[in-house]
């Protein structure tokens, strides 16, 4: 009887050291995990996204596309990355809509840049051209343009 008690008693002992093994292993994958999550997002909170919608005078979506297929070159040698450019095709609100969407390392950055693309003598042209094109309001042009920052689950950051 007493071996029988010892064998019992060794037996749960290993069984209470593999269960404390697999919690603590668990318990410090989660933890890890954390970490290198929080550490992941904390080094991209700078990052923005830049949406912009321009609003064209009817009929005038091709004209505006053809000036920023021209002066795309111009953007990108200001540090201006443009994710991509996109004229909606089925719903009839958006028509004389032109859109394209700009990937920033921050919102200082991306001041700087633009500051930079609107300080050069070429981009006057490019200006030039698009303004009348543009949709009037007041004393302004429709353009939206909506800073965004990629959410935690994100794909793209």
């Amino acid at each position: 009887m007493k071996v029988r008690k010892l064998h019992l008693q060794v037996k749960s002992g290993a069984w209470l050291f593999v269960f404390t093994l697999l919690v603590s292993f668990a318990a410090g994958s989660l933890i890890t995990a954390r970490l290198m999550h929080a550490a992941e997002a904390k080094a991209e909170t700078n990052r923005v996204f830049e949406l912009m919608i321009y609003h064209t005078i009817p009929g005038k979506v091709p004209d505006l596309e053809s000036d920023f297929r021209d002066s795309h070159k111009l953007q990108a040698k200001h540090g201006l990355n443009v994710i991509g450019y996109w004229v909606p095709n089925e719903d009839p609100a958006w028509n004389n809509t032109f859109i394209y969407l700009i990937a920033h390392p921050s919102r200082a950055q991306a001041d700087a840049n633009w500051h930079a693309l609107h300080t050069d003598p070429e981009f006057l042209q490019y200006r030039n051209r698009a303004l009348p094109l543009i949709e009037h309001v007041n004393d302004g042009y429709k353009v939206d343009e909506i800073y965004m920052r990629p959410s935690d689950f994100s794909a793209m950051k």
